[in-house]
């Protein structure tokens, strides 16, 4: 019965679009003079955004504004209130290099850029200066999250540096922060990032709700925050996505969904996440899109093929032997043959070398990481099928299946699916073919049932929305991804308005011409 619900419920969405502001025209707002009504209008237009300082001078008559995400302090300290102290002007605006606007939306617009706006009791006129930020520490790919096309600039541990990269790409107003002190001993400071006006605000009080309720005395990374918010701990499978790249960020951003970011961690958690969006990579919209379509589908296959090969070849050796062709009987059969053991101690043992090897790699140096992988792999897969403790076809299996899991863009997937092979080796062995089968079929009976923050995680399969699948098995053009998928029920439902007109006008441009002719 609740599968039919969610259909009739996804079916009849009273989700509204939210009347939206046009941006492409430029909006005026003359200033008032009047310091608390201009300083009001630019908290409220901002979204009481938490990042927003406003410091009040001249006994409260004067203030100055300015993200301090986007700003630089010292520059702050250096180019304003040095040269104030010093003497050398009376006033703030007395100091030059400062642009001059009466106009409060631009003021906004020049605020998102990184700079501080000098606001005045009964002057008209508010003084701009250029304090964007600048950190002399590099921003380097994540060595986790390596694409071919796109941005190769990666989160680092200092949160506002992270929300400032976000904020380089998103320059606009209704992008909102809202920062919580988690932790009784360490206080740690986490952000909460969303798109105001396109978020579904039931979520965000979902998270929030969340977030405070978390009574633990040391947080200090996105890991441990997951854990006290997501909806199953008991589930395999991640229900937030974790990422490194703040361009993935943005395009979950403009979707709808939530980011949440933590002080002294790269590691940003998106939600509400289906499983989909865990073979989802920048590289996929940075291509041609039958290529993104194509990638999307090998990733997709890989899936089976890390959770399903060794058993299948379990259960084929085991009980269905029937099944291979006849030019590959004698071979299967003369290497497992001289095998002592039965086909799931092999698959075991191999697995857990697999997972050895694997493990030494990344905890040791790059270096050396990389020389005990390969070298450790082929000795040991020699050595082994040399000694007669593994058929040379295990290994085969069993090296495919590890490629398999590599494949997937994010490592805690890859990490669920390579858990998941063990519990259904162990079927396979017990019960063969009908063993995998009802192993497969609690996967999906839980895929279906598991839920991201009150979203199904299996959308759009579960429910099934036939619209929604053209970014999940297959990538089609951008310019018709013009709807927002609906998993995460975003309040504007419309992305893309009339994005190829161009070539409506230019067909009709030669329509007209061929009469002259």
């Amino acid at each position: 019965m609740g599968f039919f619900k969610r259909i009739w419920q996804s079916n009849h969405s009273k989700i509204t679009d939210r009347q939206v502001r046009d941006d492409s025209k430029d909006p005026e707002q003359p200033s008032s003079g009047n310091l608390k009504d201009d300083v009001n209008y630019i908290l409220n237009a901002l979204h009481q955004t938490a990042d927003l300082k406003v410091r009040a001078l001249k006994k409260g008559k004067a203030a100055l504004l300015y993200l301090e995400s986007l700003s630089d302090q010292e520059k702050i300290q250096e180019n304003i209130f040095v040269p104030l102290e010093l003497g050398k002007y009376d006033d703030i605006s007395e100091i030059p290099n400062a642009k001059v606007s009466e106009n409060l939306e631009e003021v906004i617009i020049t605020l998102l850029r990184g700079h501080a706006a000098y606001l005045e009791e009964g002057r008209k006129k508010v003084n701009l200066f250029n304090v964007t930020s600048s950190y002399n520490r590099s921003v380097d790919e994540p060595a986790n999250e390596k694409v071919v096309r796109g941005s190769h600039d990666g989160f680092v541990e200092n949160i506002l540096i992270n929300i400032n990269l976000v904020r380089k790409r998103i320059e606009h107003r209704d992008l909102k922060v809202k920062y919580f002190k988690v932790g009784k001993k360490t206080n740690t400071n986490v952000a909460l990032l969303y798109m105001d006006g396109i978020v579904d605000p039931e979520i965000v009080q979902k998270v929030e709700g969340r977030i405070k309720d978390i009574s633990a005395d040391m947080i200090h990374s996105p890991g441990y925050i997951e854990e006290f918010i997501e909806d199953q701990t008991s589930s395999p499978f991640p229900q937030m996505l974790n990422t490194e790249r703040p361009d993935r960020v943005v395009a979950n951003l403009i979707e709808g969904r939530i980011a949440i970011m933590a002080e002294g961690s790269p590691t940003t958690l998106i939600a509400p996440s289906t499983f989909f969006m865990f073979y989802q990579s920048p590289d996929d919209y940075n291509m041609r899109w039958y290529t993104g379509t194509f990638v999307r589908i090998i990733r997709l296959m890989s899936f089976l093929i890390a959770v399903g090969l060794p058993a299948f070849y379990i259960a084929i050796v085991s009980f269905h032997f029937e099944v291979i062709p006849d030019e590959l009987i004698m071979p299967v059969k003369s290497s497992i043959n001289e095998i002592a053991y039965p086909p799931i101690m092999e698959a075991l043992v191999m697995v857990v070398i697999i997972e050895l090897i694997r493990e030494s790699g990344i905890r040791l140096p790059q270096p050396i990481g990389q020389t005990i992988g390969i070298v450790g792999g082929l000795v040991i897969g020699d050595a082994v099928v040399r000694a007669g403790l593994v058929s040379n076809v295990m290994v085969i299996v069993v090296a495919l299946t590890a490629i398999a899991s590599f494949v997937v863009p994010s490592n805690e997937l890859s990490t669920a699916l390579r858990l998941l092979t063990f519990p259904l080796i162990l079927l396979a062995a017990t019960l063969g073919f009908v063993g995998i089968v009802f192993g497969l079929l609690f996967i999906a009976i839980h895929l279906a049932k598991l839920e991201s923050f009150g979203v199904p995680y299996f959308a759009p399969l579960t429910p099934l929305r036939i619209r929604d699948l053209k970014d999940t098995f297959i990538r089609i053009p951008l310019f018709k991804m013009n709807q927002r998928p609906k998993d995460a029920h975003p309040m504007q439902p419309k992305a893309i308005d009339n994005s190829r007109e161009w070539k409506k006008r230019e067909q009709s441009g030669q329509t007209k011409q061929q009469p002259n002719k």
